[in-house]
């Protein structure tokens, strides 16, 4: 696929609230994807369970298109601090762009929370997922030794201080932030 078919393609996926019945195409693609750390059915539904109503502290996506999801993202919240949980895109879509509108919801919903600074983890051998997080401003501040399994893969820990200022559409947000 070509640069500007992906970036059409990412354009096209329609990105909305993640809901119970997105659970099994979303675990559909999280085997795929991390077919050794996948999460379970019942930690998609825990979850959900706090995406919504007054006290929600999570935020949960899918990217679907042409009724099939092709991506997903989640973020907690907890005082005034964000937790990117989750962010998977399928491989035909890497490159296109689709990361970065997750991230970019994912940043804005943890501006509605109030968050000042949002963290996140991602494998030490994952640098496009890195590359991504650095071009949102996220920076290194340490390491998680073992943190992945199985493998023993240590986790890179990542933070964001002021997700506002890396959102677009907010006064200080950047303007383009394609992947």
């Amino acid at each position: 696929m070509t640069e500007s078919a992906r970036v059409t393609e990412s354009a096209a996926a329609v990105l909305r609230e993640m809901r119970w019945w997105d659970i099994d195409p979303v675990l559909e693609l999280e085997r795929r994807l991390f077919p050794e750390d996948a999460w379970s059915r019942g930690m998609f539904w825990s979850e959900l369970a706090h995406a919504r109503g007054p006290q929600a502290t999570r935020r949960y996506l899918v990217a679907e298109q042409g009724g099939r999801i092709v991506g997903y993202a989640g973020l907690v919240a907890s005082g005034d601090q964000g937790d990117v949980q989750t962010i998977a895109v399928a491989g035909e879509y890497w490159g296109s762009g689709l990361g970065s509108r997750l991230l970019t919801e994912l940043l804005r919903a943890a501006t509605a929370f109030e968050c000042a600074e949002v963290m996140l983890e991602c494998r030490v051998d994952n640098v496009r997922a890195q590359k991504l997080y650095e071009r949102f401003g996220f920076e290194p501040i340490g390491f998680r030794r073992g943190y992945y399994q199985p493998g023993n893969v240590d986790a890179l820990v990542m933070r964001l201080t002021d997700p506002s200022a890396s959102v677009p559409g907010t006064d200080r947000g950047t303007e383009n932030n394609h992947a």
